[in-house]
């Protein structure tokens, strides 16, 4: 037998033709197209983002971003920096805690704000720096930082009464539209220094009485009384019932403020919003709406520094 494996001597069969494979192979060799993109594969780890994308393009846009979540009105509020703090407690604001910076570098201050809060037995809470930041939501505390409970507001006729129980001529700061506490803070100092019984602010749309503007009035929220009216424009009405006169500042006003005659009488100052003065219904309420003299060159004052300067001008008035 030859090497082959056939019997020698036997011819050799030929092979015949094969059935054809219709096209089979050729479309097999033709692949599976273009390779799919990344997010088109099934192990891809971000698909479920890409397919949320493209479901809200889909629907018009982007999904818009939650809303912030309101702080609560009984939320307690936090008084940052050493001056402030220091202020505040040498001024006796209600207070919970005091906290400290751990590792802090001690001055004057911080060692006299932990001596005071010792001694009104207010609770001293050593933190991280990183827990402050959270706390004063980012703001300049230096390490230190005072919790005070959420502000009780008075009614607004309680601010009539403390005139009339200490015999004096009622002066009140109303605040329409300002919306930026340390605003609020600082015509509270100036409310203080002049003489006023008291600030009347909107329960809506305007700053209150937060953590910004302890600071800014350097404690003198602790001694002047803050009110707030769900509807400032019938707190107005009322005051004028009552016998106030009602003065509006805006820099539209035709009357300059020291040509008004009413700054000895029982008055309510209305203090408008920078940009846009006095609100349509507030300046209704007005007897007067009277402007600052000032130079031409500058626009308009600060909401701040135009109540300081109609506080002085009705204090001197009031000295005469």
């Amino acid at each position: 037998m030859a090497a082959g494996g056939r019997a020698s001597g036997r011819p050799a069969k030929k092979k015949g033709p094969s059935k054809g494979t219709g096209g089979q192979g050729r479309r097999g060799l033709e692949g599976r197209g273009a390779t799919p993109p990344a997010e088109m594969r099934h192990w891809y780890k971000d698909k479920a983002r890409t397919e949320r994308i493209a479901r809200e393009e889909r629907g018009g846009g982007r999904r818009p971003a939650p809303a912030r979540q309101r702080r609560s009105e009984d939320a307690p509020e936090y008084i940052g920096g050493r001056n402030p703090v220091l202020e505040a407690l040498q001024a006796g604001v209600p207070s919970n805690a005091l906290y400290v910076a751990q590792r802090i570098d001690n001055d004057d201050r911080v060692r006299d704000s932990i001596r005071i809060a010792a001694e009104r037995g207010i609770a001293l809470l050593e933190v991280t720096r990183d827990k402050l930041d959270r706390l004063t939501e980012g703001g300049v505390h230096q390490g230190v930082a005072l919790q005070i409970p959420a502000y009780d507001y008075a009614h607004p006729s309680d601010l009539v009464d403390l005139a009339r129980d200490a015999a004096e001529t009622p002066l009140i700061v109303a605040l329409d539209s300002v919306t930026d506490p340390r605003n609020l803070g600082a015509i509270a100092r100036s409310a203080t220094a002049f003489g006023a019984h008291g600030l009347l602010i909107p329960s809506r749309r305007s700053a209150g009485v937060t953590g910004g503007a302890w600071k800014t009035s350097a404690g003198t929220l602790a001694t002047i009384r803050v009110a707030r009216a769900a509807n400032l424009t019938a707190a107005l009405r009322e005051y004028r019932e009552a016998g106030l006169f009602v003065i509006g500042l805006d820099g539209a006003g035709q009357t300059d403020l020291d040509n008004v005659d009413l700054l000895s009488e029982p008055l309510v100052i209305v203090v408008g919003s920078e940009g846009k003065g006095l609100s349509r219904l507030v300046r209704e309420q007005c007897d007067v709406v009277t402007r600052i003299p000032m130079h031409a060159a500058a626009e308009s004052l600060n909401a701040g520094v135009a109540a300081g300067v109609a506080l002085y001008e009705v204090a001197r008035h009031r000295r005469r």
